[in-house]
């Protein structure tokens, strides 16, 4: 992986390998997303190499972040300490699904859920209903509901926005990069700015 690309994409030259590069969201999307758990508690669910543990983390008054990919979070770990964050930041390994691995969690205000959904095989269809994320992620809301009511739950951009419907009231934030839809972000309770759907766009 080349520096310059993981400093493009992640503002500094953290710790990835192709297949968490893959997955981190860009940096301008995650800072911009971000904002909106200033000073909360958050819970952060797939944390990857901690690309967006961090800067969760700068803002947020604490950050508890779950992964099941053990070597994913020794990348997200030894990120989040270049970053200078440790302190703002508890690690939980195992799958968040289980109905018990929460149990002693401490207590959060809000949620940041980015299931992993860089499958991009042919004929590959991204649903929400059903999910083929990983954890899937109507199954990962309908979890983290019971927690706390303030989430944002990072989808695909090719995502049929009807199947959301089911859920509670929401904002779904279309995230650009040079004109072209990256992501979605769907915000619920108190960190929606505006129901309904709304842009976010960066030029580089």
């Amino acid at each position: 992986m080349q520096p310059a690309a993981i400093r493009d994409k992640f503002g500094d030259h953290f710790l990835v390998t192709d297949h968490t590069f893959k997955l981190g969201i860009h940096h301008r999307f995650s800072a911009h997303i971000a904002e909106r758990f200033r000073r909360r508690d958050v819970l952060e669910t797939c944390t990857g190499a901690g690309l967006t543990t961090i800067p969760l983390a700068r803002v947020a008054s604490h950050v508890t972040t779950v992964e099941i990919d053990l070597s994913h979070q020794q990348q997200a770990r030894q990120n989040v300490a270049k970053a200078g964050l440790s302190q703002k930041v508890g690690f939980i390994t195992g799958d968040v699904l289980d109905e018990h691995l929460l149990n002693d969690l401490p207590p959060v205000d809000a949620a940041f859920l980015d299931p992993d959904w860089a499958d991009t095989a042919p004929g590959h269809q991204y649903r929400f209903i059903n999910s083929n994320t990983r954890p899937p992620a109507d199954a990962l809301v309908e979890r983290i509901l019971r927690i706390t009511s303030n989430l944002a739950l990072v989808l695909p951009p090719h995502l049929d926005v009807a199947e959301l419907r089911q859920l509670p009231a929401n904002e779904r934030e279309k995230l650009y990069l040079d004109g072209s839809h990256e992501l979605y972000c769907i915000y619920f309770g108190q960190l929606i700015n505006r129901t309904g759907e709304t842009e976010y766009r960066v030029a580089l």
